[in-house]
């Protein structure tokens, strides 16, 4: 198995300018946004990767990707060069044309040579921006015993959120790929063929032969219609000319329900973060089988102060306390705090998300409230529910969660 692993080179996309998820991205690049405390969004696909023993990884990115660059190297520099291994980050360098990336497939195929070098059998295509937990030597076995020049990973969604993902007609018998529409708004999509009462949506993880992937992304990029995009255009034409196998999500996360989330909305991302909160969480964090790896920050460990009867009590109950967070005399329930964060005395904070570096003054009231980086709360603010408490920078989202950041300078003259 390892020596089957040293020829899979593994592609992650991490470009994503997540415009959903403004104003958490309006700094920084979707698959760095803080994620679960101490952990970015972009870790949990990166840890999936290791677990699964492939060692030669390209990270393509692209918008404001400074800060995902700088965790990238402090955090992820576990490779060894001398065994064959690394983690290269691939900014668009504009080698094949005057374009940035155009789109996913355009990402790759921009760096074409940097795949040819590296002669793989297998090149797996990932995005940075999921939550999950997956062993891709799984998918790789399903790949190889099936004969199939290229293989999509699928999970069964219902019928009724069809349109809101790649859905797969998949043949029964071989489970091949006969057809791929991407979310479609009709109500009668193809049924899964491992559940009939379900549809297969793609997951956006795809493992091709080398030879047949270079051979598709120099196809896309001479067709002047194409938009580029592995959904849109690279596979759809690759099922009607080869075939293309479907693997059924197998969820190591072992919960009733199947557990992968896109985060690509501000409700989305709010309650995936929720998940992880609860006495039994959807999403376990602290499965010593399937480490999920971070850059550590150095910080010292978290302090709850002011231990007296009455209000005045340093306290969080089912909630995520990260290193170096201060809770000073509140008190917090169902929520989610990050490195550095200060709480100060006689809040009351409850189904929330801090992001590193917030405050919150004294008296404030935070409830299904999304707090960005570094953000200050001022005292006796009352945000949350109906209110953004009169704060500039505040909005609120379809799903009621109240996002609180930093206004912009035109908001602020």
């Amino acid at each position: 198995m390892l020596e089957a692993m040293k020829d899979v080179l593994t592609i992650l996309l991490a470009g994503g300018a997540g415009e959903r998820l403004l104003p958490l991205t309006r700094s920084l690049a979707k698959p760095a946004v803080p994620f679960g405390g101490h952990y970015r969004i972009v870790d949990f696909t990166l840890s999936n990767i290791v677990n699964s023993g492939l060692r030669r990884i390209l990270v393509m990115t692209q918008y404001k990707s400074l800060v995902l660059h700088r965790h990238l190297r402090e955090g992820w520099n576990i490779f060894s060069r001398e065994l064959g291994e690394y983690l290269e980050v691939l900014p668009p360098m504009k080698r094949i044309h005057s374009d940035w990336y155009l789109g996913t497939a355009d990402a790759v195929y921009q760096n074409i040579e940097s795949i040819e070098q590296d002669r793989p059998e297998l090149v797996l295509i990932l995005s940075g921006d999921h939550i999950y937990k997956m062993d891709y030597r799984e998918m790789m076995d399903w790949h190889r015993s099936s004969g199939a020049s290229a293989t999509i990973a699928t999970i069964q969604v219902p019928p009724a959120d069809a349109s809101r993902y790649g859905i797969l007609d998949v043949d029964p018998q071989s489970l091949l790929c006969r057809g791929f529409e991407e979310k479609p708004a009709h109500g009668n999509p193809c049924r899964s063929a491992f559940n009939p009462f379900m549809v297969s949506a793609s997951m956006g993880i795809y493992l091709f032969k080398a030879s047949v992937l270079l051979g598709a992304l120099r196809a896309d990029a001479a067709d002047p219609g194409s938009s580029h995009d592995f959904g849109h255009d690279v596979l759809p034409r690759l099922i009607g000319s080869c075939a293309v196998a479907a693997y059924d999500f197998h969820d190591l996360n072992e919960k009733t329900a199947l557990y992968w989330r896109d985060v690509g909305t501000l409700d989305a991302y709010f309650e995936a973060n929720m998940d992880l909160v609860s006495v039994h969480p959807e999403f376990n964090l602290y499965d010593s089988r399937w480490p999920l790896r971070t850059r550590m920050p150095q910080s010292p460990p978290a302090k709850f102060v002011f231990a007296q009867e009455g209000r005045r009590m340093g306290v969080a109950t089912d909630s995520i306390v990260s290193p170096g967070v201060i809770i000073s005399g509140g008190r917090v329930h169902r929520s989610i705090l990050s490195p550095g964060v200060r709480v100060n005395s006689f809040c009351e904070i409850e189904d929330s998300i801090l992001l590193p570096g917030a405050t919150v003054g004294r008296y404030a009231r935070l409830s299904r409230v999304i707090v960005d980086a570094g953000v200050h709360i001022p005292e006796g603010a009352v945000v949350g529910g109906e209110g953004c408490g009169g704060l500039e920078g505040c909005q609120q989202t379809e799903g009621g969660v109240t996002v609180v950041s930093e206004p912009r300078e035109d908001q602020s003259a």
